[in-house]
């Protein structure tokens, strides 16, 4: 049964598993997925416990774009890299034996415009995924009143449209740590909705009251 004490741990171990993504021989590789989907059945706990699916929804999307982003960006660096050597290769081939000065082929110009492509597939999706992902962390702080989620959410964001130029993999390393002080924030139980705010002075004597009043004045004056 989902509830909010599962996905406190869950979040929390999954978050710093995800931290440690930079942990060479693959081993951060498999960490940051472990990480994953820790915070993903986190979530769905939260996103179940609160009534709201569209939490889920937004944490499911974020992660496909954020896995999908880097797979995509990876075949289309094997396609340059493939284009490059086979390039290469003819021009090595066919400059055996010639004199005079070397000329660079002109398509290595698109083997260039190839990896610039795969870096900016790499950006868009990344940014994409921090949107859906603030949507959902935004959800969570205002429920469970949680801020944690909504600077995460927000740093993510910043990361995510300034890591073309490098700034963001810091920030985006920063709104991962306040990620896991986010998921071991959470309250055990929903939080109650805010009472209404009281007003001062008497209330005023409902209608029912007025009529009785009125009433036994009018016996007394008989």
């Amino acid at each position: 049964m989902a509830s909010l004490g599962q996905a406190k741990m869950l979040g929390g171990v999954g978050a710093i598993l995800a931290v440690l993504f930079w942990v060479p021989a693959h081993v951060g590789l498999v960490l940051l997925t472990a990480g994953l989907v820790l915070m993903l059945f986190a979530v769905r706990n939260i996103s179940d416990t609160l009534g709201d699916q569209a939490i889920f929804t937004n944490m499911i999307y974020s992660v496909i774009l954020a896995i999908i982003g880097p797979i995509i960006a990876t075949l289309i660096l094997f396609a340059a890299a493939e284009f490059i050597f086979n390039v290469f290769t003819r021009f090595f081939s066919d400059s055996v034996g010639m004199t005079g000065p070397v000329v660079i082929p002109s398509e290595i110009w698109t083997a260039i415009g190839i990896v610039i492509l795969a870096g900016v597939v790499l950006w868009v999706c990344i940014l994409v995924s921090t949107v859906f992902l603030k949507r959902s962390y935004d959800v969570i702080a205002m429920k469970l009143r949680v801020d944690m989620f909504r600077t995460s959410g927000l740093l993510f964001l910043i990361g995510g449209a300034t890591v073309i130029i490098l700034v963001g993999f810091l920030i985006l390393f920063i709104a991962a740590v306040l990620q896991i002080v986010a998921f071991f924030s959470i309250p055990e139980k929903p939080q109650p909705s805010m009472a209404p705010q009281q007003t001062w002075g008497q209330p005023p004597p409902s209608a029912g009251s007025i009529g009785s009043d009125c009433s036994l004045l009018f016996r007394g004056a008989l």
